[in-house]
């Protein structure tokens, strides 16, 4: 079985944070760098802490 590709989950907002979040995907500088190198297990982490990260913004 062929396993379907994570797709990156930029949202072309592009702007990092204090905390070195971007505002749009909720993924750290580095996530962002090295999420063409990761594994699909690794992709799926990184997409929870994105969901963790985006439930903790106040909205404006």
């Amino acid at each position: 079985m062929v396993e379907s590709a994570i797709a990156s989950p930029c949202t072309s907002i592009c702007t990092l944070n204090e905390d070195d979040v971007c505002v749009g995907c909720f993924r750290t500088s580095a996530e962002i760098r090295g999420w063409s190198c990761l594994g699909r297990e690794q992709k799926i982490n990184v997409l929870l802490l994105c969901n963790e990260r985006s439930r903790k913004v106040k909205p404006v």
